[in-house]
């Protein structure tokens, strides 16, 4: 009897345990700081980056030396050979049986000069590790962007769902009412079918509230890497969750936006680009040495045979060759300069937008709360005249329409608020810290 006890404890325990694990309340930042870390997307991006990273490591290799070993053993055959060489006993002749040959050499290389070609080289690597954290932050920004959007359309399901259920409960008790008031007399079947109609109508429109609820729930926690089980609930928001610095002028802006950032960079590797191609009329001069060492038996033997120089290389072709290639980066430069003003136009554009965005969506938030009170106060109003026989219940049903239509929209304006704020954030470039 006692271990029923134990195990039936043990059951709610772990039966609470996985109702507390599937129902997570979340704050719009939290919802972002797991997006922009923890995500499919965002670790790819991370990835890239490392793999850039990765790139100039490899790129520095250019300016080590070069060095070559290699050895030979061979058996040869039985060669004809005829030394050149006087030798003392000239008169005498001579069999040489040469059927082995034993070669090592070790060759040095170390690169002087060559145009600023490695120099430019490793500074596009680097170039391009810089690009790949600017498009890593930019991934990282659309994946903020996108998880507002949810969790403020999370947000107002779940408020319109439960605004719906407080509505249904009074709805159904007005059906009730005039259930009884119908079998009394005291009201027509088509006014009990019109009380039944809405409630009706509320409860549709409950099963679509708790649709998108499901829907955007499942996006929000696919994309946040959480248990497909897990119930988000989202909480109630304050812009003021994430400061927005007003004071940033439009040069801070520029500074701040990673878009402008990554076009600064590519700018960056056509300049280098373009070095790389001038650097293809210049020569290039390495330091070279080596050591020889070969033994043909009993035919001759070499050792210490070391050399050290200077190696000259030039492509003479690149001469009428390369002004094609040296124009080609002069107009991606061009190119990207162009996109680079164009950006800073939209951008400005975009500013001043999500500036009246914002602004717009406070005052309306203000308009809807106002019309939340007037709607319930209109509702109390009418309630009074229709229990004097004064309303009929028409006006007692629109009242009651226009109730829930009034704090649906503050539920709506309320989460624009957030939403359009965050745009703002995204605009001033201050939607999240550069945290590659």
């Amino acid at each position: 009897m006692k271990t029923k006890w134990v195990l039936l404890s043990m059951y709610v325990i772990l039966g609470n345990f996985k109702t507390f694990a599937q129902n997570k309340q979340l704050s719009i930042q939290q919802a972002i700081e797991l997006a922009t870390n923890h995500s499919k997307q965002a670790k790819a991006a991370d990835t890239k980056v490392t793999g850039k990273m990765l790139e100039l490591a490899v790129s520095k290799n250019s300016q080590l030396p070069d060095a070559k070993i290699n050895g030979q053993f061979g058996l040869l055959s039985s060669p004809n050979v005829n030394l050149r060489i006087p030798l003392a006993n000239e008169g005498n002749s001579m069999q040489v049986n040469a059927n082995q040959l034993m070669l090592g050499q070790v060759n040095i290389s170390v690169p002087l000069y060559a145009g600023g070609k490695i120099k430019n080289g490793i500074r596009i690597a680097a170039s391009s590790v810089e690009a790949e954290r600017y498009t890593a932050l930019n991934v990282k920004e659309q994946l903020a962007t996108q998880v507002i959007k949810l969790y403020v359309s999370l947000y107002t399901a779940k408020q319109t769902s439960k605004l719906m259920q407080e509505n249904i409960k009074r709805s159904t008790q007005q059906v009730d009412d005039f259930n009884a008031m119908e079998k009394n007399g005291l009201i027509a079947r088509n006014d009990l079918l019109k009380a039944k109609l809405q409630l009706s109508n509320y409860r549709v429109a409950l099963q679509e509230a708790d649709k998108n609820v499901n829907v955007i729930n499942y996006q929000l926690v696919t994309l946040l890497q959480l248990d497909e089980s897990t119930k988000i609930t989202p909480e109630d928001f304050l812009v003021k969750e994430h400061p927005l610095n007003q004071n940033t002028s439009i040069n801070e802006v520029y500074n701040n936006r990673y878009d402008l950032k990554l076009l600064e960079s590519q700018h960056h590797l056509a300049e280098d680009r373009l070095k790389i191609s001038k650097a293809d009329y210049l020569p290039s001069v390495a330091l070279t040495g080596g050591y020889v060492a070969a033994d043909i038996k009993n035919v001759i033997a070499i050792t210490n045979a070391m050399n050290i120089g200077i190696g000259l290389s030039y492509d003479l072709g690149s001469i009428y060759k390369n002004k094609k290639n040296v124009d080609l980066a002069k107009h991606n430069i061009t190119q990207i300069e162009q996109q680079i003003d164009i950006a800073h136009d939209k951008v400005k554009i975009q500013l001043q937008q999500a500036n009246e965005n914002f602004s717009l969506a406070k005052n309306q938030e203000l308009v809807y709360k106002q019309a939340v009170e007037q709607a319930n106060e209109n509702y109390r109003i009418v309630k009074d005249k229709y229990d004097n026989g004064v309303a009929d219940t028409d006006d007692l049903l629109e009242a009651d329409v226009q109730q829930v239509q009034s704090q649906i929209n503050e539920a709506v304006s309320k989460a624009n608020v957030l939403e359009k704020y965050y745009d703002l954030l995204l605009a001033n470039g201050q939607l999240i810290s550069n945290n590659i």
